[in-house]
């Protein structure tokens, strides 16, 4: 059983920056794709990026695209991802999730949760 542990949300002024970590354990790191997926009031889950197992392979919404970017460092079993320029419309709970080998951009694909970490921007 894989467990997944955010920190780094908190809140923002519009245009800020912010660093979100997540912490795996409980399974092989280097096995699993990692994503981050978002929700705010009221809105479904909604992806924001993906990194496979080597780092090879990284996905984007199109809302994050130029502004997010995802990484990964196996030897400390972390993925974070490191948000700049960021707008209100950002705020979420943010979401770490897992899932074996391959990335993907569905909710459904992911197995393994984290429990969020709240992001929020003020305008």
């Amino acid at each position: 059983q894989v467990q997944l542990v955010e920190s780094g949300g908190g809140l923002v002024q519009a245009g800020g920056s912010l660093r979100l970590s997540c912490v795996a354990s409980g399974g092989t790191f280097r096995n699993l794709a990692m994503g981050w997926f978002r929700q705010a009031p009221g809105k479904e889950r909604e992806f924001v990026a993906a990194i496979g197992r080597s780092a090879g392979s990284t996905l984007y919404a199109d809302s994050a695209k130029g502004r997010f970017t995802i990484s990964r460092d196996n030897a400390k079993n972390t993925v974070s991802l490191e948000m700049i320029s960021l707008k209100p419309e950002d705020t979420a709970v943010y979401d770490c999730a897992a899932r074996l080998f391959t990335v993907g951009s569905r909710p459904s694909e992911y197995v393994y949760w984290g429990q969020g970490a709240q992001v929020t921007v003020s305008s």
